[in-house]
């Protein structure tokens, strides 16, 4: 699907389960790629539209990989739902990684693919050389995860894509005021795959189990240990202004803890910001190219 702008990659994981990505543009110009990691129940065409931009920017354009972790997308479904955790999900990067020959590169983590980040923080630091962080930190409020599983349990399933934007915008439309008829329509995209005309859900329903029997009446486990090994490293870390996962709390924290933290916060958007809307691409563009400077 290249005249989409972008190709399919295929590889296999250290326990044989066939995992997917998409690739956007080649890097040629040495240019840090971009590797883009989704949010739990989400897949690679989260990041089209950001893709698109950064591959082909007139001045640095990249190569940006967007994977689908295992049980997601293009990925395999494991039969082993344990498996489906952060643990192995980076592990299953970093393979990826290796086929591609990708040995640094900026990181985008939307949700799940930031708390990927920090374990990559811990198992693999050099590979890091810019992060953005999208909706995420050390910290998760468990009011915010709460609403996640709530949602995900309760979920129907849509007859159709008008269907299926009605029914997103009943749930989120409140926190995510800032959207339009079409980026509804993109998220819905993204959501579900297309079956007949029909949409599906795209992730292995066995997925839910993972979050099925966790307590939230305690604090979640914090990740600030993590979060010490990315103080080094350039980062953009984005907060939607009605996110009910990172807290401003968390991310004034997060602003004292690293010395170089750029932030912003998204008016109209709940969790996950929608990073092809508003200022947010070329923002993200101008991080990256700063970064190539303190990488050169």
């Amino acid at each position: 699907m290249a005249d989409e702008g972008f190709s399919d990659h295929y590889h296999s994981s250290t326990d044989g389960l066939k995992l997917h990505a998409r690739i956007y543009g080649d890097g040629a110009n040495g240019a840090l790629p971009v590797v883009c990691l989704p949010g739990l129940t989400r897949n690679a065409r989260d990041f089209h539209e950001l893709a698109l931009h950064l591959s082909r920017d007139a001045k640095t354009p990249r190569n940006v990989v967007a994977f689908d972790y295992r049980g997601r997308g293009g990925s395999a479904y494991d039969k082993e739902w344990q498996n489906y955790n952060i643990g192995v999900e980076a592990g299953d990067i970093v393979a990826g990684l290796i086929t591609l020959g990708i040995e640094h590169a900026a990181f985008i983590g939307t949700s799940r693919g930031g708390l990927i980040i920090h374990v990559l923080a811990a198992t693999r630091p050099g590979a890091l050389k810019a992060v953005v962080l999208n909706d995420i930190g050390p910290v998760v409020e468990g009011e915010g995860f709460a609403h996640i599983r709530a949602y995900l349990e309760r979920a129907p399933k849509p007859a159709s894509f008008a269907e299926a934007v009605a029914f997103q915008r009943s749930v989120h439309g409140q926190a995510f005021s800032a959207l339009t008829d079409r980026d509804w329509q993109r998220m819905v995209r993204a959501l579900y795959r297309d079956e007949g005309g029909k949409p599906v859900a795209d992730f292995d329903p066995a997925l839910l189990k993972t979050v099925a029997g966790l307590d939230l009446s305690q604090p979640l486990p914090a990740l600030w240990a993590q979060f010490q090994g990315l103080t080094g490293v350039p980062m953009l870390a984005i907060r939607g202004e009605n996110s009910k996962l990172l807290s401003a709390r968390t991310l004034e924290e997060m602003a004292r803890r690293h010395p170089s933290i750029e932030t912003i916060t998204v008016e109209g958007q709940g969790h996950a910001p929608m990073l092809e809307t508003g200022p947010l691409p070329a923002r993200i563009e101008a991080f990256l190219d700063r970064a190539d400077s303190n990488s050169a």
